[in-house]
């Protein structure tokens, strides 16, 4: 992959997004968005194959979800900080592949860093392997959208392979902290 290459995807990836957040950035995330997301932009949108064949692309080429969290198989970076361009919103991926996890769940699923959404997300869920999960407020999603609230706290956890998550965050907030005592 020439590094023209991969800004010109990257490129291409921030430029099909700037539509979605026009439309989506007076919105608040939650229970209603999420259906709304899934019934609009869903799988079989051009929206979605568009973004999620750029992300695929981004996280095999080295571009996209590339800093290592906890080793390869939990990794993220920032596609696009907040901007006029974007309005105000950052982009970012995240690769978390469950395979071979040995934190101890049952279920095998990977727990990632606990975190919360100050003004909530709009995220993206891309599986890489067949029934492959990411576990959102409603539930597991094997593809689709998942929209945290603003105030939500989580660990995002996947399970059933390697997804990619691509998501939507205004003005860029997260926070990362320790979780509550469980």
């Amino acid at each position: 992959m020439t590094t023209e290459t991969t800004l010109r995807d990257r490129e291409a990836l921030i430029e099909r997004s700037v539509p979605f957040l026009d439309e989506v950035k007076d919105m608040t995330a939650g229970t209603a968005v999420e259906r709304w997301l899934n019934q609009t932009y869903g799988p079989d949108s051009e929206l979605y194959r568009t973004l999620a064949r750029l992300v695929k692309s981004g996280v095999e080429d080295g571009w996209a979800a590339s800093v290592e969290i906890d080793g390869p198989s939990y990794r993220r970076s920032r596609i696009a900080e907040p901007s006029e361009r974007t309005l105000h919103f950052s982009i970012t991926a995240v690769y978390m592949d469950s395979t071979g996890n040995r934190q101890g769940h049952a279920d095998q699923r990977l727990r990632g860093q606990y975190h919360g959404h100050p003004y909530g997300e709009f995220n993206m869920v891309v599986p890489l392997t067949p029934g492959a999960a990411l576990n959102g407020p409603n539930g597991w999603c094997t593809g689709g959208w998942t929209a945290p609230a603003p105030g939500s706290q989580h660990y995002p956890e996947a399970r059933g392979g390697a997804v990619i998550a691509l998501f939507f965050l205004p003005s860029g907030r997260i926070s990362y902290h320790p979780a509550p005592q469980e």
